[in-house]
């Protein structure tokens, strides 16, 4: 097991340019809620070829709720309700046995039933349909009814202050800058590569979050408040096509 280092982090924003780019889209409005969790209990929640990722010791869990717009293959144009919607991600942070620094994903709740489809079938990622709205503006008022359940999640936030971009070394690098997504399918285990800018971030005034998608996760025992938030107006993404690792 090989850990990262800040060469392979920073080599991560720059995508082999070989590999094909298969879908466009927006990232819009996101809120970063992240807590401090014991390495131990995410390394068992991992399939084998994935090890916890640590900073200060610590392994980290996260709460993303954002929107998704303008998704749409390669060369087809946006349409629509069926490119523009809401999805609510928990996540943590992982490293391949090479060192590839990327993103395990335990849900993705999203409220667009195609983009379900899609991404379970072609990505192997959970995603789980959610009835879901959100108020954008000044203030921020993001809700989701996981289906299946009755309970909402609500976040209402509300940006503040000048964005930067995380330095090298720090806690926003760790958390932010990832490039790489990892899914298992079939027994088999596959890396997903995510191409955009460096998050432009900022704080976020966090009037009311959940901590309900991640107890669905087997994560119920957070603390009551987030070790680190903040937020992102928005970046465009392609996204490449899986590499089978195992």
């Amino acid at each position: 097991m090989t850990s990262p280092t800040g060469e392979q982090r920073e080599a991560a924003r720059h995508p082999d340019p070989r590999q094909r780019t298969v879908m466009h889209q927006r990232w819009e409005n996101l809120l970063f809620l992240h807590w401090t969790v014991e390495p131990d209990l995410i390394q068992r929640t991992l399939p084998p070829g994935l090890h916890a990722d640590t900073f200060a010791g610590g392994a980290w869990l996260g709460i993303v709720p954002f929107a998704m717009r303008a998704v749409r293959p390669t060369g087809l144009p946006a349409v629509g309700p069926i490119s523009n919607f809401l999805e609510l991600n928990v996540r943590t942070y992982v490293h391949d046995d090479r060192g590839v620094p990327g993103v395990w994903f335990y849900s993705l709740d999203c409220n667009q039933s195609l983009a379900v489809l899609i991404a379970r079938i072609f990505f192997g990622l959970p995603y789980q349909h959610a009835k879901m709205r959100a108020g954008f503006g000044s203030l921020i008022d993001y809700r989701s009814t996981r289906r299946g359940t009755s309970e909402e999640s609500r976040f209402v936030w509300r940006p503040e202050g000048a964005t930067r971009i995380a330095a090298p070394g720090s806690l926003e690098f760790f958390l932010l800058e990832r490039y790489h997504l990892y899914s298992s399918r079939g027994g088999q285990l596959f890396r997903g590569t995510v191409a955009h800018p460096p998050y432009e971030f900022r704080a976020a005034k966090v009037e009311e979050f959940s901590v309900f998608p991640a107890t669905l996760a087997g994560f119920g025992n957070l603390a009551p408040e987030p070790r680190h938030t903040c937020s992102a107006d928005g970046v465009a993404v392609r996204i490449l096509g899986l590499e089978r690792l195992s």
